[in-house]
This record gives structure tokens, sequence and C-alpha cells, in this order.
């Protein structure tokens, strides 16, 4: 029988409800834009509340705030993943965002003109699609992860809680980004031998939680570096992107004396499994009791049928622009524009760049809702 659901009509759906989509949506509502959010997560910040329980944000509250409402903590402290979940929450609240959560997108693709959005047994017609969503969806290890011993307790990153998931004895975590960096430190700390596998991928070269930084190092790193310097407008961004889109970042919180004074033993890459337990590259068998896989994501971006990807995967976009579907854009990629384009702090000049293109869009007669109102209490949250 013929699928006779109507779909629901919108001007713009955006898919996704973190920071990158409620951004967006703040925009959207400032050009009277009509749209909806759709959020796969029970509740607005779940993804963060999913995280690892001692996590805290890299940038201090003071930049950690989406555009129109600053974060409510002292300026030079760190969020937690905990109060970073609130705050998302307390901020789709205050500007009445529509947000539909328990909403996952099965499917989108082109029907003539229009995109249509299946999600469940809900459809949506719209002129535009935003995709406000990282690159790190769907969780990777590698195929040999299979070959290790049943005994060997498996975690990936993604599913790391706290340290009473370790199995009793040794710990190897593999993969010496920033995940991996601190979940080690974590393992040595709790009294079990540790080993981190991979090439150092250097470091910040100040403490983010001192002085020093409190008072210029975080506004040099995060507003200058990583949102201006490192960008797609600069001979410098360009020639790192390509590099960084298939890498680890430099450690920012965690520092190598750290894990030295912690006892954490740095070996080299992890290049498979012999006799169920994991092999070096150089040869060296590890007795491992658990495995944290710290290798990364995957896009997961399987459910856009369209024709927009390369050959290893990545979303073919300018800027976020999918210049070959007009009407399609992304936020909140990793390196989108610049290497602040996924972070908190950097995310809210992407959306509004994209917010205003698609406002742009709306047709003469098209109805459109009046501007946003600026909230009493978004004055009253900058004084805190």
């Amino acid at each position: 029988m013929a699928n006779t659901i109507e779909p629901e009509r919108n001007h713009t759906v955006v898919i996704g409800g973190g920071q990158a989509g409620l951004s967006v949506g703040y925009h959207l509502k400032q050009r009277g834009v009509r749209f909806v959010i759709l959020d796969a997560s029970p509740k607005i910040g779940d993804v963060w509340r999913a995280r690892w329980d001692s996590l805290r944000v890299f940038s201090p509250a003071k930049f950690s705030g989406l555009d129109g409402l600053p974060f409510p903590a002292p300026r030079n402290s760190f969020p937690t993943k905990d109060q970073m979940a609130d705050y998302l929450q307390f901020y789709a609240a205050t500007f009445a965002l529509p947000v539909l959560s328990g909403t996952r997108v099965d499917r989108v693709s082109r029907q003539g003109n229009r995109f249509l959005v299946v999600a469940g047994d809900r459809r949506f017609e719209a002129d535009n699609v935003i995709v406000a969503m990282g690159n790190y969806q769907r969780p990777r290890t590698p195929p040999f992860a299979r070959e290790l011993d049943a005994r060997v307790a498996q975690i990936h990153s993604l599913d790391y809680r706290n340290p009473s998931q370790f199995a009793k004895g040794p710990v190897l975590v593999v993969g010496a980004g920033n995940s991996g960096a601190e979940i080690s430190l974590e393992a040595a700390r709790t009294g079990h031998q540790t080993w981190l596998a991979g090439p150092d991928v250097g470091h910040v070269p100040f403490d983010i939680d001192g002085r020093m930084a409190a008072l210029i190092g975080a506004r040099i790193v995060l507003r200058v570096v990583f949102h201006r310097i490192l960008s797609v407008d600069t001979p410098i961004g360009r020639r790192a992107r390509p590099r960084m889109l298939h890498s680890a970042g430099p450690l920012v919180r965690t520092k190598p004396r750290d894990l030295v004074a912690a006892g954490v033993q740095r070996v080299p890459k992890v290049a498979g499994v012999q006799s169920g337990l994991p092999i070096l590259e150089d040869g060296r068998v590890l007795d491992a009791a658990t495995v944290v896989w710290c290798t990364g994501f995957n896009h997961g971006f399987s459910w856009i049928d369209l024709p927009i990807f390369d050959a290893d995967g990545d979303p073919q976009h300018d800027r976020g622009i999918v210049t070959s579907q007009p009407g399609f854009f992304f936020v909140g990629l990793h390196f989108l524009y610049s290497l602040s384009s996924e972070m908190i702090h950097g995310v809210g000049r992407d959306a509004k760049r994209i917010a205003n293109i698609v406002a742009d869009r709306v047709q003469p007669n098209e109805n459109v809702e009046p501007a946003m109102m600026q909230p009493a209490l978004v004055a009253s949250a900058g004084k805190r």
C-alpha cells in the first residue's frame, strides 16, 4: 500500500540539537525563518551527559557560551560536561527553539526542488536542510579488534564513563589524542599499569588551567589561533586542514609531563593481535586486561541519500555550503571553516553565516515569522 503520510512542511529543517543545531536555530529565529530542529536524543544536552564523568570542556566559561546567552559560571572556570548539557537545555528554552527531541532522522533525499526528511513515521518537506552535527557519529575500531581474546575487556571512548569499567590488571589505551591521554591518566591514577599507544600529537605549550592562560593564553589559542589563523582563508590554515581532518589535534589540557608523572608508558602503534593479545609495531605483545579504543569515529552520514561525499566519505562543501545541492548545508563539522568550527566558542560564526544564506533563500510569498526579541534574562545572564 502506498505511503499516505502527508509531509510536514517547513522552510528549513535543522538536523541535530547540540550546540551547532541550537546556534543555527538562534540565528534562524533572529531572521524570522520558519524551521524545526530534529534531535535523536531524548533530551537536549544528552550527548554531553553521556560523556565520561570527569570531562571538562577545554574553553573557559567566558568562551563557552553560544550567541545571545553567556555561560552562567565564573568566567575563568571550565564547565563540566553536565553543566554544558544543562546550559544547552536552558539555551533552547530561553529562546523557545522548536526542538523535536527523540526524533532520529533515517533518511534525507531530494524530491524535485525540495528535500524530504524521514524520521520514523514522520516526514518533513523543506526547501533547506542544515546538518548541524560533528564528524564524530559512529565509533571506529580497527578490524583486528574482534581477534582479541574474549577475556580482554574492550571499551570505546564513546562508552567510557569512569575507571570502574576497567578489568583488574593492565590497561592499554589505543590512540594518543586528547581522549586517549585523559583516559590513560585516569587509568594510571587508579592503580592500573597503563600503556598509551600512538604517536605524539603535540600539545598546547602552557597550562590552560593556570593563571597565565586565564589572562591571555586561552584568548590567544581559542580566539586567534583556532578561530582566525587556522582557517581556510589563510595559507597556513589551508595547508594544515587536510592533515587535521584525519588526525588527532594537539593535547590541550594534558601535557607529556603529566603522563610521565602518573606512570603512563608511551608505546608505538598497535599493529594487530597475536595469540589473542595486542601486538605493537615493534613486536612487543602486551598482556592487557582492558583495551580502550580512542581510535576516532566514522562520519555516520549514510542516511544522507545525496551524491555529496568524496572517496574518503568526507562531505564536499565550501565552508558549509553544498554547492551541488542548492539548499543543503553543514554546520559543526571539524574544520568546516576554521579549527574552531566544531568548538563551542567557534560554531556561532558558521551558524550565523549559514542562517543568513538560508534566510536570503526565503521566497517573496513565503510566510516569515517576526524576528526574535531578546528576553530580559539574557541581559541579566551576562552580569553573572
